[in-house]
Order: C-alpha cells, then structure tokens, then sequence
C-alpha cells in the first residue's frame, strides 16, 4: 500500500531530517510530515553554529562525531552545504568562568578535542579590536564550524524522498494506538498513514505531538530573538560567546562578512512566539558593540524569533517510550543543528538495531535530570 511506510517522522527540521535520512540509508522506507515548510521551527532560525565544547561526555562526543560527519557532508549529500571551521571562542570575564573552562577544558581534551585556554593577547589576535576590559581569557576550539541550515536539511530531505516521501504543510491530528502499541497517523486532510515506528521530532512542538498519544514530556518551548546585520570586511572567523548574564553570542558569516547572532533573555522566556522586538535589536546592538566598539554603528538588516526546545537539565531526549514503537528525538536545548547529523545516526541505530556505540542515560526519557549542561 502507499499509505504505508516502515518510519514515519514528525518534524521536518534538523533532527527529523537526519534521522529520516539515515533511516532511508538503511533502506526503509521514510514518510517526514512537517506541518508547515522544512526548517520552518527552531532549524530555520538557529544561527549555524556548530561546536563541540560541552560539559558531559556524551554531548562531547556526539558534537565530534556529528562534526565529522558535517565535514564530509558535501560528498554525502552530494551538494555545498556552505560547512567553514572557524572556530569557537567562549571568553571568560571572571574567575569563576575561567576555572569552570579551565575544568571542562580537562574533560575535552581527555576525549581528544583540540581546544585550550589562551590568554587575553591571543584573543586580541584572534578578534581584532576586541574590547579587553575585564577580560581574563577564554576557551578556543579551532575546529568548531558553521554551516548552511537551509542546505544541509534540503540535502537530507533528498535521501529521504529516494525510497519514500515528504509531505510537507501537513499536520498530524492523530497517533493510533492498538494494544499499546502504534499503528498510524491521521492528516489534517483526513488521510492515513501506517507505521509500526513512529518517530516525534517536532521540535518547539514535540510536546504537543505527544500528547497525542496522552504522553507528558518534560520538555517546553523558550522563545529566542536572533538577527543578521549588513556585509561588512572580515576580520575575524569563530562564534564569539560572551556567557554573562547580559552577554551574547555572535559570528561572522563565512564568505558574506554580516554578522549574526543571539544572546539568551533574561529571565527565559517560555512559548513560541516568532514576533521581533525592537528592545532586542538595540539591546544585541548593544552588547555586541561593547564586545567589539568598531561594530558600533552597523546596520542590522533582519531580525526573526524563534523557539529552542528546553529540558530541565539542558540535554536532548533520545528513546523510546512506553508506547511500542514511538519514541521521542528531541528536546535540543539550542543544540539541535550542531548536534543534529549525530543525533540522527543514533535514532537510526536505535530504532532499527537497538544498539549504540554510547551509554545514552544522560539522554533518557525517564532519567532523574540532575546532570546539568553547563555550557548551555
């Protein structure tokens, strides 16, 4: 029948896409459902960053073996998806911040990660005309990268659509569930699809897919701001994080020169609203300004709104639930495009071989989240 496949995905972003994509490498059959266009949640609207300093050794090494596979990605999607090692720099303003990168620093490199704590000087090399007032040092991996977002869910979506389909402005109404286990998804065009895999990676929307099936997740929408400024000339190459709490974190696009980025509100900001703020755009004016003087005064040509998708511990959900045949792939936490080629190999191993190369408890539906992310 055509209405059936082996997996069917709920999401069409970042995570839905691999994990559909892998999925098809194996050879099944892949129906993606994305209520409105690819990229369209938190993937569309992330600010292409991909890096690999993080605090527990599971998300370390996901983040270097999904770097891995972003490297190689030209020749496996057979298309540019605009993949640039720049780096990625966390500058500490504090002793407290230097102590904790000087300490997680210790975690990475026992797991074989370039990264190091270079001095104020080295910085000032690195980012010309950084401002250096109470600046103590900062966390710098060279191979951390950015990329296309737009391209690299494109080329997934291509693996995909070879042995199944994409449906996309498609929304699911509901999961059917038989003795426990699920059978099917009804469209908001009264058409049904069979399964015996059902996979939700909604993103921002996971937990509404959920509770479909009458499933409490713990994971919640945080509404974000991010803009791109004008092309201006390079002058300096990696994602810039400024962790204090009126910080923000930026980069300069490979190729283009315009600036993009982002910093986290505070207090957090729960839901899903898209809608810009000017307080935004002159508080990211603001902040990158007092990071780089030279930037005071550029033009910022778009701004946009979107959700990340928190757990209480600052880790992503990878398993199955007690539902046979569901199983939950999200929950991000802002990580989602970095961690995302990763994320979906794994789904796919699970889900079709119940192996992993990883011990995935910190990642556990049902574990107890006390283990914090501390570089969130």
């Amino acid at each position: 029948m055509n209405n059936t496949a082996d997996v069917i995905v709920i999401g069409g972003g970042i995570i839905g896409t691999a994990t559909g994509h892998y999925l098809a490498k194996k050879g099944l059959k892949v129906y993606l459902f994305e209520k409105n266009y690819l990229t369209a949640g938190s993937t569309g609207r992330c600010i292409c960053g991909i890096r690999q300093q993080f605090s527990t050794e599971l998300s370390i090494r996901i983040a270097m073996e999904s770097l891995k596979k972003f490297k190689t990605m030209h020749d496996e999607l057979e298309q540019d998806v605009e993949f640039h090692q720049g780096g990625y720099l966390f500058l500490a303003h504090d002793d407290e911040k230097a102590n904790t990168y000087k300490n997680l620093i210790a975690i990475q490199q026992k797991m074989d990660l370039d990264v190091s704590y270079i001095g104020v000087r080295e910085i000032e090399k690195l980012v010309p005309g950084i401002s250096t007032v109470d600046l103590l040092g900062g966390a710098h991996c060279p191979s951390d990268a950015q990329a296309n977002p737009f391209l690299v869910v494109d080329g997934y979506a291509k693996t995909i659509r070879r042995t199944g389909r994409v449906f996309d402005h498609t929304r699911i109404q509901t999961i059917t569930i038989d003795h426990d286990r699920v059978v099917s998804v009804t469209t908001d065009r009264n058409e049904i699809y069979f399964a015996p895999t059902i996979v939700n990676a909604a993103g921002p929307s996971i937990r509404d897919v959920a509770e479909l099936v009458s499933l409490e997740i713990p994971i919640y929408p945080e509404r974000h701001e991010a803009m791109i400024t004008e092309q201006i000339e390079r002058f300096f190459d990696m994602m810039i994080v400024d962790y204090r709490s009126d910080g923000c974190y930026f980069n300069q696009k490979w190729g283009k020169g315009s600036i993009i980025g982002c910093y986290t509100p505070v207090p957090n900001v729960p839901g899903k609203d898209t809608g810009a703020s000017f307080m935004f755009a002159r508080e990211m004016g603001r902040r990158m300004a007092r990071l780089i003087p030279k930037l005071k005064g550029i033009k910022i040509i778009r701004q946009w709104a979107g959700s990340y998708s928190m757990t209480p511990d600052g880790n992503p959900i990878v398993d199955c639930t007690d539902i046979e045949g569901f199983w939950i792939v999200g929950g991000m936490c802002g990580h989602g495009f970095m961690l995302g080629p990763e994320i979906g190999w794994v789904a796919a191993n699970h889900i079709t071989e119940q192996t992993c190369p990883y011990d995935m408890k910190t990642f556990a539906l049902k574990r107890d989240f006390l283990s914090k992310e501390v570089m969130k």
